[in-house]
């Protein structure tokens, strides 16, 4: 078997990655003045060959700048054909052109790199900044952060976000939300107008927002049939539907229905909740929604 037939194989045996998950040290810190510290005793996996950082870790240099803009490097992993070996390098940026890309080239011949940090230089400093992009090896789902995920990633490839605790899809053009739940989030905002009798709730789950509005009492006098009054409810931004308002209904006191509208982002009134057709309501009187309204975000 080649060199390229055996990385053929192994790729698909072990992801690309360090091993360990985003709450392990950081393989890369900043060093003395112009270098990076690569950490000890840690291992990983590029195409089916194996990186070992050493009992006693490493140094890096990093060049100066001069340039009078701030560069930003790129500590890489990178396989390199010629040899086969892989090795922990910096991949040296453009004074003002962000983060260099990476190369990962197809088969036999030139380099393959992923990444581990990013180093932030500002033109003459004598020191870095370096900012953690590890990949690590996972278990058919790589582990990462919401800003570490794989910059390079193929169709179908997953990903957990430990950070937020959301499971995503590479479509081939996007990070898709495969499941997240946010928990039971309390959206009253409390109005003189109105008494809370029944807190509302809310709870996002893959991709779907699930509300259920409480139970308010009026209290600030009567509401003519023809007035709207905003009801005390607030969804927080990261819940609101994009373009499109809900309408539920609601139970009025006197048997009657009256209907609400949930605002959404693109509103004049965004994340507000108002209660909009309905008969007269006298102080006192009870407003019951529906018992839960749903949309995607």
């Amino acid at each position: 078997m080649t060199d390229t037939e055996y990385e053929q194989l192994a790729a698909r045996f072990s992801d690309d990655g360090i091993f360990g998950t985003p709450a392990s040290p950081a393989v890369i810190t900043a060093g003395i003045g112009l270098t990076v510290t690569v950490r000890a005793n840690v291992r990983g996996s590029l195409r089916g060959h194996s990186w070992f950082s050493g009992g006693d870790g490493d140094t890096l240099p990093i060049a100066p700048n001069s340039s009078g803009q701030t560069r930003i490097d790129r500590v890489v992993l990178r396989l390199t054909r010629a040899d086969w070996t892989v090795r922990a390098v910096v991949k040296e940026g453009a004074p003002g052109a962000g983060v260099p890309s990476l190369s990962q080239s197809a088969g036999d011949t030139g380099t393959y790199e992923i990444p581990v940090a990013e180093v932030s230089l500002r033109s003459g400093a004598t020191s870095v900044t370096v900012v953690r992009t590890e990949l690590y090896v996972g278990t058919r789902s790589r582990p990462c952060t919401s800003t570490t995920r794989n910059p390079a990633p193929i169709v179908g490839e997953t990903c957990y976000e430990t950070d937020t605790g959301i499971m995503r899809l590479w479509t081939g053009s996007t990070w898709e939300a495969v499941f997240d739940d946010s928990g039971v989030i309390n959206v009253n905002s409390p109005l003189s107008a109105w008494a809370i009798e029944t807190d509302s709730v809310l709870q996002k789950r893959n991709g779907s927002v699930h509300l259920r509005l409480g139970s308010f009492q009026r209290k600030a006098g009567t509401l003519a049939g023809g007035d709207e009054s905003r009801l005390p409810v607030l969804i927080p931004a990261a819940y609101r539907h994009p373009t499109r308002d809900q309408y539920p209904l609601a139970y009025i006191t006197g048997a009657e229905i009256g209907r609400l509208i949930v605002y959404s982002a693109a509103s004049e009134r965004p994340g507000q909740v108002w209660l909009a057709n309905k008969p007269s309501i006298a102080t006192n009187d009870f407003v019951l929604p529906v018992s839960g309204v749903s949309w995607v975000v």
